[in-house]
């Protein structure tokens, strides 16, 4: 029976592994902290095989570096033991709601995200610090011994959170900023589909590094655009060329899977097709019929009069160009009444386009001066808050909606890792409200304390994260009210899932470091301080299954045996092998039920507690006390659950813990059966 590893996948391995596949002879051993081998890459031999003539030595070519870099790049890559942990006396229909609020540092968020929302996630929008000189940054910890790490990744961090000041005096003023998005958008791509998208907001102190970061992690062909967005109707006078505009990136996961959607027709541009001749295609707008003319050169299948059938004026191509159509075409379109010739008959020939033929929106451009300012951004925060001055130019929703709507379909997963003031959770809801869709959420943000002074401290907001938090309940509220008839069952809840050190003790992951002393101090290889909702997440996370799908915690009651034997009555005395074909589950008891007039008398049953994922995908006992019995793995089993997970110190002794897999092999042959 394997044990979950309860950490983050070690994505230098897998990288180790992939290379493996591609060129196997660059692939070595060498030893490892114990004397123990492990593989490792022959990078002179990689080198080689990526070159096409004798590799030496260094040799310059184009790419973007900085100090630090390699030490970004062994951040992204090291696996961390750190876990997410419920909570739900903060959270929204915890028990029903398909969306994610996780609270701590968006490099460990991302790092547990890796293996649930691998290739799921279909857009990421993020807002980080622009790096203007005044922005907090992450100060992400680098390079270190692999006993340093386990000691850090196991402990909570004192102060709460990483942030550090990053003034342009800094010497590392751009590279710390690099070194803090390198990581991250690293193992953000990791989470997008292969149609998926991310956009990312900036301004001009960084879009140039952004851009070249983006191109090695995405590579270049998979740049989509630089859209220029104008965020202020007028210019700020604090300078002789003021800023009105800011920048958003966006690159696709695959360009030859491009999953971008066009820009919706407006109501007034719908009003401009129009069916004055009651045409059996529809609606119809005039269009030109010229084609201009390519280097000087007339086309001469391409040039010929055009005759009005109702007149017999003939129309010949203007001076600079060409018809669009040959004749045999035009023909057909004048058979087919469509050509229009003006009012009465008396104009030039112009094409008719139909509203059913031309595409279901528009191309969006690189200049977005349609959405909303930036200033509206703050106007909705005063409207849900008041007076809070928390956030400095909060984005407005309808740039966030215009976004979504291109980025993302009705049954997306979006993700934010810079939250902030939550704008994008605010617009998921409020399109799924407006077109039904079933979008899903998954916001990332730190508990970065709230400056003192400020009126949301005041107010009793505490950290960045609570205000965030509030206003997805609060908008939510108002747009199912507002919504309540066209989408009843509108989801504006989230489930709050906490960034913290692993459930597990230190021993669980250093054993060979264990000597007489701690052992013998050491009763379990998990917190003390941990639930068993605590350990079911982490073994969700660790068994990659979905972190929104219904839980069911119920109170399994099961038989006392006597002797080792279940005692019932029906069973004979001298039927020593207990046969496993007429097992049946036993009557399952919600753990609040006060229906006690079928209850069993407790003296003659054990009560175990059991968490059911999504039915039967998972089922968890994380009984800690010795008590689970063969007599209760047999019940457990005749539910054939897919997954099962087990406390290593719930099996009442060896035998028991031996004697399981041959239950479920009996039982429910396909059960997955791992211990923690």
């Amino acid at each position: 029976m394997d044990k979950l590893k309860m950490r983050s996948p070690n994505l230098t391995e897998e990288n180790i592994e992939k290379i493996a596949e591609l060129f196997p002879n660059c692939v070595t051993e060498i030893s490892g902290e114990n004397g123990s081998l492990k593989k490792a890459i022959d990078f002179d031999l990689l080198k080689q095989e990526l070159a096409d003539k004798i590799v030496e030595g260094p040799q310059e070519r184009y790419h973007l570096n900085w100090p630090g870099k390699r030490e970004a790049l062994l951040t992204a890559n090291a696996p961390i033991a750190k876990t997410l942990r419920p909570c739900r006396d903060e959270s929204v229909d915890f028990d029903t709601t398909k969306n994610l609020f996780l609270e701590g540092d968006n490099l460990d968020a991302l790092k547990l995200l890796q293996e649930t929302y691998l290739g799921k996630v279909k857009m990421i929008y993020i807002d980080p610090p622009y790096n203007t000189g005044n922005d907090f940054i992450y100060e992400d910890d680098f390079a270190e011994d692999s006993e340093e790490f386990l000691k850090r990744s196991n402990q909570k961090d004192e102060h709460g959170n990483r942030l550090v000041a990053n003034t342009d005096s800094n010497g590392r003023f751009h590279s710390d900023w690099l070194s803090m998005i390198y990581p991250r958008l690293k193992l953000a791509r990791n989470l997008l589909r292969d149609d998926g998208v991310i956009f990312i907001s900036i301004d001009d102190n960084e879009v140039h590094n952004l851009r070249k970061i983006c191109d090695e992690i995405y590579g270049e062909q998979n740049f989509t655009a630089q859209i220029i967005w104008k965020k202020r109707s007028t210019p700020p006078n604090d300078r002789i060329i003021a800023a009105q505009h800011e920048y958003i990136l966006c690159v696709t996961k695959n360009s030859n899977s491009l999953g971008l959607n066009l820009r919706p027709r407006t109501e007034e541009q719908i009003s401009r097709y129009k069916n004055s001749d009651n045409h059996p295609k529809g609606p119809w707008t005039a269009g030109d019929l010229m084609a201009n003319v390519k280097g000087g050169r007339y086309v001469t299948s391409l040039y010929f009069p055009i005759v009005n059938p109702r007149t017999g004026q003939a129309h010949y191509p203007s001076s600079n160009g060409n018809w669009r159509f040959n004749k045999e075409r035009i023909d057909f379109l004048i058979k087919n009444n469509e050509i229009y010739f003006g009012d009465n008959d008396q104009g030039r020939p112009k094409l008719k386009r139909f509203l059913c033929d031309v595409k279901e929106g528009i191309t969006w451009t690189t200049l977005w001066d349609f959405t909303p300012f930036n200033t509206v951004g703050s106007s909705e925060m005063t409207d849900i808050f008041g007076n809070l001055t928390t956030f400095e130019n909060p984005k407005p929703t309808g740039l966030i909606l215009d976004i979504i709507r291109a980025g993302s379909n009705p049954e997306a997963i979006i993700l934010d890792f810079f939250c902030g003031s939550a704008t994008t959770a605010h617009a998921v809801m409020q399109l799924n409200a407006e077109d039904g869709g079933n979008r899903k959420f998954i916001m990332v943000q730190l508990p970065e304390e709230c400056d003192e002074n400020s009126e949301a401290f005041k107010a009793g907001y505490k950290t960045i994260a609570e205000i965030s938090k509030e206003r997805i309940r609060r908008a939510g509220k108002k747009i199912k009210e507002e919504n309540a008839i066209t989408a009843p069952n509108l989801d504006i809840g989230f489930r709050v899932l906490k960034v913290d050190s692993s459930n597990m003790s230190d021993v669980y992951y250093t054993p060979d470091e264990v000597n007489k002393d701690i052992l013998f101090r050491t009763t379990d290889n998990i917190k003390s301080d941990r639930s068993s909702e605590d350990l079911l997440f982490q073994v969700l996370l660790d068994w990659g299954v979905d972190l929104t799908l219904p839980i069911r915690r119920e109170i399994v009651r099961v038989k006392k045996a006597e002797g080792g034997r279940i005692k019932d009555e029906k069973e004979k005395p001298e039927d020593k092998n207990l046969s496993f074909d007429n097992i049946h589950p036993s009557t399952f008891i919600p753990h609040n039920s006060k229906d006690s007039a079928f209850s069993p008398q407790p003296s003659s049953f054990q009560e175990f507690e059991v968490y059911f994922v999504d039915k039967n995908s998972l089922a968890g006992c994380f009984v800690r006390n010795g008590e689970i019995t063969d007599e209760f793995c047999k019940e457990l089993a005749a539910y054939k659950p897919l997954r099962v997970v087990f406390c290593d110190s719930g099996f009442k002794d060896d035998s028991t813990r031996i004697n399981v897999e041959q239950i479920f092999k009996l039982l429910s042959p396909h059960t997955e059966i791992k211990t923690i």
